[in-house]
């Protein structure tokens, strides 16, 4: 791939490049909706992710191209001029990621080319954005030489996400796609940025990231809807209980309190919110035991909570889940992201793969009328230059 990246640079922009990068995509194995409530996930880094390669100029012009958006050709932009603009599309992510430096105090007087790759499915859900982010601030700090840390440059990609981008995103995405691990998922404490890896020991057994091919945008759906109606839960929450976030509480402290949210909606979004957080813990839990069983029980009961608590699964990630868990081989599913398409993350013992694989994908096409895609996917390690 970096030699192949590095031709695609060539004959973009008729130079050589400095350096070659790579971010993965990210999968959630649990804890979903949690993150922007202070609440404990569970994701882990892929093998499949954004390359980009890249050179600095000696002006103040910014030149990107994607291979995944050919058709958009080179976009430029003077790097002392950084607005969101419509026509500008995908590269309002790396313009974000300037901005958030700036914000940081970061100043630069150079601009730079940078050819992007991906071979995350776009609009699937495994955060192809925040990979396009945390792979900008990685190829920020080394063709600029800055000491920033890579907490840092997760924390300015989401601010990116935030206020460039205008998605209201927790810090999930950026986080296990800044500091993955392979063969490890990272237990984080969205409330206190408090982390540790656990080991993946699936032993015979197989991570299948299944995409509805419903494309589905953050922006434009139904995401800042919910994290504004768990904001409203824990004012109400707030006005009894001494708490910053729902994540803060354990099941029995949210029912003892629950008399203070009246309206049946906003109680459902907040009983997902702490439910899935202590869900989480469990099912970490469960990992560490190798009880894989427990932990699959417990992906079905996090699905189950998103599609009638929260609301954000639909027709084609049900269908999905329902299809896996009658397939034989099958130890958990659940939808992974933020919801409304999307994908489903499923744990599949090894010799049942191809019959998962086909059986879910022929009902699937039959029921929803479409082909669902299947990745069969490895634990990566986190951003990091390749070259």
């Amino acid at each position: 791939m970096v030699g192949k990246l590095r031709e695609s640079f060539k004959r973009i922009f008729k130079e050589e490049a400095d350096s070659v990068y790579f971010a993965p995509g990210r999968v959630n194995l649990i804890g979903e909706h949690t993150d922007y409530n202070g609440g404990n996930v569970f994701p882990c880094a892929l093998t499949i992710g954004t390359y980009g390669a890249a050179r600095k100029r000696e002006d103040g012009l910014v030149r990107v191209y994607s291979e995944n958006f050919p058709e958009m050709g080179i976009i430029e932009f003077d790097i002392r001029d950084i607005r969101n603009r419509k026509e500008h599309d995908w590269a309002n992510y790396p313009k974000g990621v300037i901005y958030a430096f700036n914000k940081a105090g970061y100043q630069f007087s150079h601009g730079f080319e940078a050819s992007f790759m991906g071979n995350i499915p776009n609009g699937a859900g495994l955060s192809s954005s925040a990979s396009i982010e945390v792979l900008t601030a990685l190829l920020l700090k080394e063709i600029y030489g800055l000491k920033t840390e890579m907490i840092d440059m997760v924390k300015m990609s989401k601010l990116a996400e935030n206020e460039f981008i205008g998605v209201n995103c927790g810090i999930m995405d950026q986080f296990a796609i800044g500091m993955g691990k392979k063969d490890h998922a990272i237990l984080l404490d969205t409330n206190t940025l408090e982390y540790r890896y656990a080991p993946i020991l699936l032993k015979d057994a197989s991570i299948i990231i299944a995409n509805t091919n419903k494309r589905r945008g953050l922006a434009d759906s139904k995401y800042n809807e919910r994290r504004s109606q768990c904001e409203e839960a824990l004012r109400l929450l707030q006005t009894r209980l001494d708490i910053i976030a729902l994540g803060e509480l354990s099941e029995e402290e949210f029912l003892a309190n629950a008399d203070l949210i009246e309206d049946p909606v906003i109680y459902r979004r907040a009983r997902h919110a702490v439910f899935e957080n202590v869900r989480t813990l469990k099912a970490v839990r469960a990992l560490e035991s190798h009880d894989l069983t427990e932990f699959g029980r417990l992906m079905y009961m996090s699905h189950e909570s998103l599609r009638d608590d929260y609301e954000v699964t639909g027709v084609e990630l049900d269908t999905l889940v329902e299809l896996a868990s009658k397939v034989p081989g099958v130890i958990g599913s659940r939808m992974t992201g933020a919801g409304f398409g999307g994908c489903t993350v499923s744990i599949v013992q090894n010799d049942g793969v191809e019959g998962f694989i086909d059986q879910v994908g022929r009902a699937y096409r039959d029921r929803i009328g479409h082909d669902a895609d299947f990745y069969v996917v490895n634990v990566g390690d986190g951003a990091h230059r390749i070259g």
